[in-house]
């Protein structure tokens, strides 16, 4: 599973723009939000896949979602159930989701309303690009679990998403990226 290539997909100029679209808020709040909400949803994901009492049923979630089409990512976005969406978002965040969105919403300077529409647009597809590569992962013996920890071992998503956002050579907003 390659952490690069999901964080590349959710910030993509498609999925931005459809996000946008969805939720009403401009690309620029969209990008801050899936920046700052982007190691919260991961490290809910890895918590779901290895915890004793989720991980059976993270498992068929991921496997459900895989098998949405998200080559056209504006009319996945544009079809997208938002209700999908929160329920997805109270299973990656558990208890912490209304505190989680607040301190993302702050950090991004982005409204609570528009970083709920944004998060709850983007969870179904987080989870058919993480269904999708547990799927493509050429070690089918491995849970779920292993699959996430190999995704976020040894990296910095913080230093990824700065990575995705900026050129590292300039320090200029790249253009075609996102």
């Amino acid at each position: 599973m390659d952490l690069q290539k999901l964080a590349g997909a959710l910030l993509s100029s498609d999925a931005v723009n459809g996000l946008s679209k969805r939720s009403g808020a401009s690309t620029t709040e969209v990008k801050k939000v899936l920046s700052q909400a982007l190691p919260a949803l991961l490290g809910g994901a890895d918590t779901q896949a290895k915890g004793a009492d989720t991980a059976e049923g993270f498992a068929a979630a991921l496997s459900s979602h895989a098998k949405s089409n998200t080559s056209d990512l504006s009319g996945f976005l544009g079809n997208v159930d938002l209700e999908d969406g929160a329920k997805i978002l109270g299973h990656l965040l558990g208890n912490n989701t209304a505190d989680t969105t607040k301190t993302i919403a702050k950090k991004a300077g982005v409204s609570g309303s528009k970083t709920t529409s944004i998060l709850a647009a983007a969870a179904p597809l987080l989870m058919s690009l993480l269904g999708q590569q547990a799927d493509e992962d050429d070690d089918k013996d491995s849970g779920v679990g292993t699959l996430i920890g190999t995704l976020l071992s040894n990296v910095d998503v913080g230093a990824l998403l700065v990575d995705l956002l900026t050129d590292n050579d300039s320090g200029k907003k790249k253009k075609s990226s996102c």
